[in-house]
């Protein structure tokens, strides 16, 4: 049984048949929205950071949302599998009180992600010279910004039925904030799919990026008035880009996406909107390694996890259900370690050319 499943764009998919997989060929990283989600990629984060992305030649252009943003801090630190292996171990243990409220959850993350990038991890990230970290927040306009959560309920409901209609309405809600070590030469320099804003990353106000950036509305707290960056209310990075759907500006080269399905699904309102398919334009370089259903279905209630485990298990299955998938994600880095060094894997590789 095959763990690891591969899509490929158009361009991708002709380039691997041809040459293989090896990192000089990967310009772009893409870590999406999905907390827990993310524990299954665990096994195929820790080869890509540990070893294959350690051998690219060139800089490397990361653009991450929520969980998928702190992912990818990782990977621009001095010891990627020392903060990988952090990341894993202190968000799988997460507990809680039985009724916790915003303040408890914000704080335990809070916590979380300053030791997973320890006491020099922000400079790190920032310097890395290699490794050009963008951070997907997401600022409130207008009223979204109030301090009053009745406004900020009705705010997100407009943006929501607007968002149906059309993703650029986001547009009159957000402004999707790129925080950035690469402001001057990052390639979504001048993006306009929607109001976007770049912010250069500086020691004071990388911590408050990555937690602006998974700050679910009324899970988290959000924060306000960033240093750096324009005064205001930051949200989660996935309200405007839960899977991404924007030019990944890498025409000569190729963009690596770890993903925990083959469904990519824009913005976090789109999750049921059946009808709104990302740009298939969008994928023509894109590399996408997803857990194979095989796979998912073997895991523990033949599921990928989520923030609903919370709800469905008690606290002491939950744990133990995590730990097993952040184990069995192990599999994927060893097929993925395979294809690089034999090939192993690629005819059966299959073409994105629809969602």
């Amino acid at each position: 049984m095959s763990a690891l499943s591969i899509y490929a764009g158009p361009v991708a998919f002709k380039r691997l048949q041809q040459e293989g997989i090896h990192p000089d060929q990967f310009k772009v990283l893409l870590g999406a929205s999905g907390g827990p989600k993310w524990f299954v990629l665990y096994g195929l984060d820790r080869v890509l950071f540990g070893d294959f992305l350690q051998r690219k030649s060139g800089p490397l252009n990361t653009l991450g949302s929520s969980a998928g943003a702190w992912r990818l801090c990782c990977l621009a630190t001095a010891d990627p599998l020392r903060a990988i292996d952090e990341l894993a171990r202190r968000y799988s243990g997460q507990t809680y009180t039985e009724t916790p409220t915003v303040e408890e959850v914000t704080t335990k993350m809070r916590d979380m992600l300053q030791d997973v990038l320890g006491p020099d991890g922000a400079g790190r990230v920032i310097n890395n010279d290699r490794v050009k970290t963008h951070i997907v927040a997401d600022r409130c306009k207008g009223f979204g910004g109030s301090h009053t959560r009745a406004l900020q309920t009705v705010f997100l409901g407009m943006s929501a039925l607007a968002n149906a209609v059309s993703r650029k309405t986001l547009s009159w809600f957000f402004q999707r904030t790129l925080f950035t070590n690469a402001v001057q030469e990052s390639p979504w320099r001048g993006i306009a799919d929607i109001d976007t804003a770049l912010v250069a990353l500086t020691e004071a106000n990388l911590l408050d990026a990555l937690i602006a950036s998974g700050s679910i509305p009324f899970v988290l707290e959000g924060v306000r008035d960033i240093v750096g960056a324009k005064p205001g209310l930051y949200w989660d990075g996935g309200i405007t880009d839960y899977h991404f759907d924007l030019p990944f500006c890498a025409p000569t080269d190729l963009v690596l996406y770890p993903h925990f399905s083959p469904r990519v699904i824009p913005g976090w309102f789109d999750k049921k909107l059946w009808w709104r398919k990302p740009h298939t334009a969008h994928f023509d370089n894109v590399v996408l390694l997803v857990p194979s259903h095989d796979f998912v279905s073997a895991l523990p209630n033949r599921k990928i996890p989520d923030r609903s485990d919370f709800v469905n298990y008690t606290e002491a299955e939950r744990l133990e259900i995590w730990d097993t998938v952040l184990r069995e994600s192990g599999r994927l880095g060893e097929e993925f370690q395979q294809l690089v060094d034999s090939g192993a894997g690629l005819d059966n590789m299959r073409l994105l050319d629809r969602f």
